[in-house]
């Protein structure tokens, strides 16, 4: 299975790159690619081609990952295995979800998630098949004076299982050489569902970090012992579901849902299994839309109730009150209410710009905005959705 799926193109580890001067050019380069491509370098040992590639991948760190892009002697991969691993935010959230003695990253990649893990576990092991990516990690563990983590160039899975883990930790690839991008946990690689028993004789902790557009319904179907799912989102982005599995795990399912903002986190958690049902109401004074992880985990009835808010309708996942409260997602104050009809889009006399949002309704946010010539911008909001009486409404808001 494993040589059917791809995590990596191809790529090899060039020392030429690291020598001062190329390392320099990298650092200070800040004109276009386009025109470094039609110039050209003149660099011994190391190709246009190359430099471009540390280039565009460095520049690819700099928000993504700010210690990576701020430390010199960095080695860079291409820009796809940048893309594909977990940002420095979500690194770090992972290490506080597990106390442990030793953990082993059987698909370690580019490392950053082995690199935080190392700052609170004492024995750390990246495994990675591509050897010159393993190289690169290597190379960068060293630079970052991660001197905990053992570099192991070759399969993970049969590492593994060769010893006993207080934690394994998996990013399967959703790379397939037939299929391309996949979502299904036994499409991937490696098949966290068909090992996942021999795993769990193994470690007393599996975490296992799967792509943020898996159905958790269908995940939970391919595996047997979730004791909680993680779902992390940057600024109301989904970027990954984190899934904790042990042998005795699964007779209780705790989810945990984190937004982080530049004001601090959102967090929201819920028992899977919690049947409370929602209470509806027309809408009040204050508009409140839930923030993306919760929205991903499907928690709209549990929302209702623990915030004391009504629910617009069934399917709107909007939630209303009376009086402002504090809230993991966006706050709007309604100014106004109206049916949804020509007579009262002119009514509104919206002749600025203003902010679309739908939720339950027949048309999208573009073709709205092409109808009623809706321009992107200013200080209001209009939110096209369906009340519990099942009218089209509109409501105009502000932010509160």
């Amino acid at each position: 299975m494993l040589n059917v799926l791809l995590k990596t193109y191809s790529i090899a580890f060039n020392n030429n790159i690291l020598k001062t001067k190329i390392q320099e050019f990298i650092r200070n380069f800040s004109e276009s690619i386009s025109t470094l491509a039609l110039r050209g370098t003149s660099f011994e040992g190391i190709t246009t081609k190359d430099v471009i590639q540390q280039i565009e991948s460095r520049r690819k760190a700099e928000k993504k990952l700010p210690l990576w892009f701020s430390s010199e002697g960095i080695y860079y991969p291409p820009k796809l295995n940048i893309e594909q691993t977990s940002s420095e935010i979500t690194a770090k959230y992972k290490t506080a979800l597990v106390r442990a003695k030793s953990l082993i990253d059987i698909t370690g990649g580019f490392g950053v998630d082995s690199y935080y893990f190392s700052k609170q576990i004492d024995r750390v092991v990246h495994c990675e098949e591509n050897t010159s990516l393993s190289a690169i990690a290597e190379h960068n563990f060293k630079q970052l004076k991660a001197n905990n983590i053992e570099v192991i160039a070759g399969n993970g899975l049969k590492y593994a299982m060769q010893q006993h883990f207080d934690v394994i930790y998996v990013d399967p690839s959703r790379r397939h050489a037939s299929k391309g991008k996949v979502f299904f946990l036994s499409d991937c690689a490696p098949n966290i569902p068909e090992q996942l028993d021999k795993l769990l004789l193994h470690c007393d902790t599996l975490m296992l970090k799967t792509s943020p557009m898996l159905d958790i319904s269908v995940g939970l179907s391919e595996l047997s012992h979730v004791f909680e799912i993680h779902i992390v989102a940057i600024d109301n982005e989904v970027k990954e579901l984190i899934w904790l599995i042990k042998k005795d795990g699964g007779n209780n399912l705790l989810i945990k849902t984190v937004n982080h903002t530049k004001d601090g986190l959102q967090l929201f958690d819920f028992d899977w299994n919690d049947t409370t049902e929602a209470s509806y109401s027309l809408p009040l004074s204050y508009l409140y839309e839930p923030n993306a992880a919760i929205m991903k985990s499907g928690a709209f009835q549990q929302v209702s109730k623990v915030f004391d808010l009504g629910k617009l309708h069934i399917n709107s996942h909007l939630y209303t009150s009376n009086t402002l409260i504090e809230f993991p997602g966006r706050r709007f104050k309604i100014e106004q209410q109206l049916p949804y009809s020509k007579k009262a889009i002119k009514q509104l006399g919206l002749l600025g710009r203003i902010h679309v949002s739908t939720r339950n309704f027949s048309m999208s946010v573009a073709e709205l905005r092409k109808k009623w010539n809706l321009k992107e911008g200013g200080d209001q909001y209009l939110f096209f959705t369906t009340d519990l009486e099942d009218n089209k409404i509109v409501l105009l808001c502000k932010k509160a």
